[in-house]
């Protein structure tokens, strides 16, 4: 199924929208109701943040909400960072949810605990990373959602551990890949979408990503998201994360390992033997496009048969782009908060 909805009228409906909510979903009781109207950029902080050894990393994030409430695993995207989710934390912590906000490997105040260990942006490096932080954290299971890197993760996670994951929700639905389907070219058209990943195959790339990169990715935030006009605090608040020493290594072998031009590790082999199959997706999912996405992104009609539980589709509208937590936080919040009663 398929839903339109208008991220900024949500902010004005109120009851009314509650009460759909409450007989579209069986939403029952306060921590599950209407998440609190939040506009975009009402918030620019989280409070302090934390840090945990988990895996091979030791895990900066930003965590709100009781200790004790539904836990909920927040991921972000490339070249973004926690601060996508600056107003949906709040949103959901109101609501009674436990968030975690983690920076991913190779961002923020995220760092390796051995220079020894190979910086690698595999998936299914990303996901084993969310699985040994809810170890750390004592999480068993929770609702995983996120966009970009961060959905590919959460889908992961839900395929391959669904006994530890509630629900999700996704941005741009099913994004798990395969290395052997990215050997087969696209039409030229499509092809020119993933002028970066091309860009970074080459070691001008990665010199150039080094040496600019804020300004690539200030570039792709205006090219991804190109109705949101986002001010330079905001953009400088997330572009701090890609001073971790280890942001280029991470971002460059992500996109080489996909398209075979980097090497994995052997310990990820059989979870990706697995991920190349396409595994379907057990778990209630919500999946959500933004009306102005302008990143390559799948058509819903392409994926809808790759969730097997109950599931949903949404369109936010209102010239949503890439980074819709951020831009469309009320509709993402609220997403969670109805996968919840799936």
């Amino acid at each position: 199924m398929s839903e339109a909805i208008d991220h900024r009228r949500r902010l004005f409906v109120g009851a009314a929208a509650a009460a759909f909510a409450g007989a579209r979903f069986g939403i029952a009781g306060p921590a599950h109701a209407q998440v609190q109207a939040i506009a975009p950029g009402t918030n620019t902080s989280f409070g302090a943040l934390k840090q945990v050894n988990a895996g091979v990393l030791d895990v900066g994030y930003a965590e709100a909400g009781p200790a004790d409430g539904p836990p909920v695993l927040l991921l972000h995207g490339w070249p973004y960072d926690i601060y996508s989710y600056v107003d949906v934390a709040p949103a959901l912590a109101s609501a009674g949810y436990r968030v975690i906000v983690p920076y991913l490997r190779g961002y923020g105040t995220t760092r390796f605990l051995s220079g020894a260990t190979v910086r690698n942006g595999q998936q299914a490096a990303l996901a084993v990373d969310a699985i040994a932080l809810m170890d750390a954290l004592g999480i068993g299971k929770a609702i995983v959602a996120g966009y970009d890197w961060g959905a590919r993760t959460a889908n992961i996670v839900a395929a391959l551990w669904p006994d530890r994951c509630k629900a999700m929700v996704s941005v741009s639905g099913y994004l798990i890949g395969s290395r052997d389907a990215n050997r087969m070219p696209l039409p030229p058209q499509a092809e020119l979408d993933w002028w970066y990943q091309y860009y970074f195959a080459t070691e001008r790339g990665r010199a150039g990503y080094d040496k600019y990169r804020r300004d690539f990715s200030k570039l792709i935030w205006q090219l991804a998201s190109p109705k949101w006009n986002f001010d330079d605090a905001t953009f400088n608040r997330s572009a701090a994360a890609f001073d971790n020493p280890d942001h280029v290594d991470i971002v460059i072998h992500n996109y080489r390992w996909r398209l075979s031009l980097a090497d994995g590790e052997p310990q990820y082999d059989a979870l990706e033997s697995r991920l190349a199959q396409f595994p379907v997706i057990t778990v209630p999912t919500i999946t959500l496009e933004g009306d102005a996405n302008g990143a390559p992104h799948p058509d819903a009609s392409a994926y809808a048969r790759m969730f097997s539980g109950k599931y949903a589709h949404r369109v936010i509208t209102g010239g949503i782009g890439h980074n819709l937590p951020q831009e469309a936080p009320q509709a993402f919040a609220q997403a969670v908060a109805d996968v919840d009663r799936y």
